[in-house]
């Protein structure tokens, strides 16, 4: 059984941090259902009016995001959390496209409660699994095909090393269609009380195992 914690030197910077954890087994992961694309895609169409005349930083949990990026030492205007790039992509119109189940219900996930979620294949992952901030030895081959820099960035690592931040995720822990059990990191708003966190977990990893089949287990980390 994998264990996860934060780093004591994360917790200490960011006192009030609360990560969710669901950890699903027995999954299928395919292409979308066509009621999942379809709720992608208006919920997009509605996110873009409503940015129209706001701005992205306003949005309460990407401000909330921004501000632990700064806490931890990442500029959030040069390396944003994974949530807000997605909704500065919306506001230009630039709408995400179906790519698989598993991807397109966590960014559904992330845009509507507004905060950034990583999704891992779990048989890629070795070992325990610690939340920290990135040392300059950190780096790995980003899902956007670059290689990044995790220095003084918010991550997850194994036994191999960094896999997983809520800036963005590495390829080599990225669920496909063969993932069969996974796990999703839910980078909570720290305003958000444990009982509320607790009931989005629930939810979250309800409305995955309805699309994907199999089941989940979700519990706090803090």
């Amino acid at each position: 059984m994998m264990e996860i914690h934060i780093s004591p030197h994360l917790k200490e910077l960011v006192p009030n941090l609360k990560v969710g954890i669901i950890q699903y087994e027995h999954i299928e992961v395919g292409e979308s259902p066509q009621m999942i694309r379809g709720r992608l895609q208006t919920f997009q169409e509605s996110l873009f009016f409503d940015l129209e005349d706001k701005p992205v930083t306003d949005v309460e949990g990407i401000s909330a995001w921004r501000q632990i990026f700064k806490q931890v030492g990442t500029d959030p205007n040069r390396y944003r959390p994974s949530v807000e790039a997605i909704y500065r992509r919306i506001q230009k119109q630039n709408f995400l496209s179906s790519i698989h189940s598993a991807v397109d219900l966590n960014n559904f996930f992330s845009m509507q409660y507004e905060i950034p979620i990583g999704i891992y294949d779990t048989t890629k992952i070795k070992g325990d699994i610690e939340i920290r901030i990135g040392q300059s030895s950190d780096e790995y081959m980003a899902i956007n095909g670059r290689v990044i820099s995790m220095k003084d960035k918010m991550l997850s690592s194994d036994e191999t090393g960094a896999f997983g931040s809520p800036y963005v995720d590495s390829e080599r822990t990225a669920v496909t269609t063969d993932t069969k059990h996974a796990i999703q990191i839910v980078y909570l708003n720290p305003s958000l009380q444990e009982d509320s966190c607790k009931n989005l977990l629930a939810s979250l990893g309800a409305m995955f195992t309805q699309v994907h089949g199999g089941s989940a287990k979700s519990f706090l980390v803090m």
